[in-house]
């Protein structure tokens, strides 16, 4: 069910059961010379899509600009300040808070978003109490971070080993590929790809990653890899929200 294509009869009548809702967030970032701009906005969409079938829950609508102010060397990364982020997901919360609903389960497709959700999720507390809405102190939040999960690690340590990297990754092109296999892409990699340096801003982050890779070889993605990679996601999401959604 999503938010978007529901009336606001339908969404009435799932408060009357369910005060959860699964909200995705991603970006809009480089993702190397073969990763498409969307990938982190798209794996977390696709992902909770398919959490929200799983647990006949709400998936409210895609947060697709994220904090991403270290890729915007490379042209088309787009960025909202750690700040406007925070206030972006508060103004969220709010709504649907005096709407009803207490139980927000973001699924993230992008480690820079985590610091900022985490402190979101402070603000947001403390913003409800203090407007005094209905069940502010029943509101808790929480973050599944899809490339975290134990068993969508594994898989990809399985089939990339250090060639995952942790930016650019085999894991979530591969994602992209099943989700959008039209929109493949090829480009030549060089074999020599930086890694291990520190994120600071957008020229020195272009300045040691000149392709925008980070120690990762997307051209051993495959759509096949993908679609294994999204059922684990879903499966071990799936659980995680419902054990939140369930705890006192």
């Amino acid at each position: 069910m999503l938010l978007h294509l529901s009336t606001w009869p339908e969404v009435e009548h799932y408060l009357e059961t369910n005060q959860g809702i699964i909200i995705p967030i991603g970006s809009t970032e480089q993702h190397g010379p073969t990763g498409l701009i969307g990938t982190d906005a798209i794996c977390a969409e696709a992902i909770a899509k398919g959490v929200g079938e799983a647990t006949n829950s709400l998936v409210g609508p895609t947060i697709n600009v994220g904090m991403a102010l270290h890729h915007t060397a490379f042209p088309g990364s787009m960025s909202l300040r750690p700040s406007t982020l925070i206030q972006v997901i508060i103004d969220y919360l709010t709504c649907l808070t005096e709407a009803g609903f207490t139980r927000y389960f973001f699924i993230n497709g992008h480690g820079g978003n985590i610091a900022t959700l985490k402190a979101a999720f402070s603000e947001t507390y403390y913003q409800l109490s203090q407007l005094k809405i209905a069940k502010a102190d029943q509101v808790h939040c929480q973050v599944g971070n899809w490339f975290m999960c134990r068993s969508v690690y594994q898989k990809a340590k399985e089939l990339y080993g250090e060639q995952e990297g942790s930016h650019a990754t085999p894991s979530e092109v591969a994602l992209t590929q099943y989700v959008y296999p039209e929109s493949i892409k090829n480009a030549p990699l060089s074999a020599d790809v930086g890694s291990g340096y520190p994120i600071y801003g957008a020229a020195d982050f272009r300045a040691h990653y000149p392709d925008g890779r980070m120690g990762s070889n997307p051209a051993l993605a495959t759509p096949e890899h993908g679609k294994e990679l999204y059922e684990l996601a879903v499966k071990e999401l799936s659980e995680s929200y419902l054990k939140f959604l369930n705890a006192d």
